[in-house]
C-alpha cells in the first residue's frame, strides 16, 4: 500500500517561471512535474474527448511507477447526468485511456453541485463501471464506430485493476444510503476539502482513498499552512493504517471500515496563486515520502 501526493493538471500559465523554471518549453512540463511528484490528474479529460497518442505522450513522458488520474467526461457526469451512458463511457474508454497501461490510476468522476442524490441512478451508474482493464476494453468495442472513426485505442497489454472515485458537490449525499452504494460497488468517495463550499465525506468506501484539496479558506485560490497540512497529514496516515481519523466527518456513523492498509491519492487543486506545487511537496515532506528529483521549495508557509 502506498500514499501518493500530486497535482491537479499541470499546465498554467502563472506557474512558468515559479514552479517551473523560467525558459522550460509547455512540452517538457510534464515531464518537470512527474519528476516532483508520483502522481498527478489529468484534467483535459474532462472537457472533451481526448486521442490515443495524448496518452501515448503522457505515457512517455513520465517515469517509471509514476500514475496517472484521469478525469472523466463532463459530457457524462454533467450534461448526460449518469443517464442513458452506455455510448459515451464506451467512447470514452475507446479514446486512448488503456495506453496508460500500468500508469492507469483511479478514474475520477466529478459531479455538478446542482446533481442531487439519486439512488437509483447512481446505483444503475456504478453498475456500469467496469472494474479492470479488459472490462474497461469490452466496453469499448460498444463504441460509436462513426464518430470514433480513426481515434480509438482497444488493445489491452495486460489484465489489470481499475479503480473509480466519485466526487459529489451536493448536501442530500451526506445519507448513508449513498455510503452502502460506494462499498457495495468498491468505489471510494473523494474527501474534498473546499473551504465549507462542498460536503467533506470522510467515509471509507474502498480499498483505497482519494482526497483532492481544493483550497483551506478561498477556493482554488488559497494555500494550507502548515497546520493545516499537518491535520490532512495526520488523516492521510490513519487512512494508509487502515483506520480512520477519530473526527471524521462520515455521513454513516454506523459503518466501521475494514482494518487493512490503503492506498492514498491525495492532489492539490489550489492552482490559482501557485500553491499546489509546493503545498503538495511540504505534504510529501511531512509524510517522509521518499524524496524525488526536483522537490519544490515551500514559498508560502502560513498558506497566505
Amino acid at each position: 500500500m502506498t500514499v501518493r501526493i500530486g497535482i491537479s493538471g499541470w499546465r498554467y500559465e502563472g506557474w512558468r517561471g515559479v514552479f517551473y523554471p523560467l525558459g522550460l518549453p509547455q512540452r517538457d512540463e510534464l515531464a518537470f512535474a512527474s519528476r516532483a511528484f508520483d502522481t498527478i490528474e489529468i484534467n483535459g479529460s474532462f472537457y472533451g474527448l481526448l486521442r490515443p497518442p495524448h496518452y501515448e505522450a503522457w505515457y512517455a513522458q513520465t517515469p517509471p511507477g509514476f500514475v496517472l488520474a484521469v478525469k472523466a467526461p463532463r459530457y457524462i457526469t454533467h450534461v448526460k447526468r449518469l443517464r442513458d451512458v452506455e455510448r459515451a463511457l464506451a467512447n470514452f474508454f475507446a479514446s486512448g485511456v488503456l495506453r496508460l497501461r500500468e500508469k492507469m490510476g483511479p478514474l475520477l468522476w466529478q459531479l455538478p453541485p446542482n446533481f442531487e442524490f439519486d439512488a437509483e441512478r447512481i446505483d444503475g451508474f456504478l453498475r456500469l463501471l467496469p472494474r479492470d482493464s479488459q472490462e474497461a476494453a469490452a466496453l469499448a468495442r460498444r463504441r460509436d464506430s462513426g464518430f470514433m472513426k480513426g481515434r480509438t485505442a482497444l488493445a489491452v497489454d495486460a489484465p489489470r485493476p481499475w479503480r473509480h472515485a466519485i466526487e459529489v458537490r451536493h448536501e442530500s449525499f451526506i445519507t448513508p444510503r449513498f455510503i452502502e452504494l460506494l462499498q457495495r460497488h468498491g468505489v471510494a468517495v473523494v474527501v474534498a476539502d473546499a473551504a465549507g463550499k462542498w460536503p467533506c465525506i470522510e467515509d471509507v468506501t474502498a480499498d483505497f482513498v482519494y482526497l483532492r484539496l481544493h483550497g483551506h479558506e478561498d477556493l482554488y485560490a488559497s494555500g494550507y499552512s502548515d497546520a493545516a497540512l499537518s491535520g490532512w497529514a495526520r488523516r492521510i496516515g490513519a487512512w494508509h493504517e487502515g483506520s480512520q481519523p477519530g473526527d471524521a466527518r462520515l455521513a454513516d456513523g454506523t459503518r466501521e471500515p475494514h482494518r487493512r492498509p490503503r492506498d492514498v491519492y491525495a492532489y492539490f487543486d489550489n492552482d490559482a496563486k501557485v500553491h499546489a506545487p509546493f503545498d503538495a511537496a511540504a505534504l510529501r515532506a511531512m509524510l517522509r515520502l521518499p524524496p524525488l528529483e526536483h522537490t519544490p521549495q515551500r514559498r508560502h508557509p502560513t498558506g497566505s
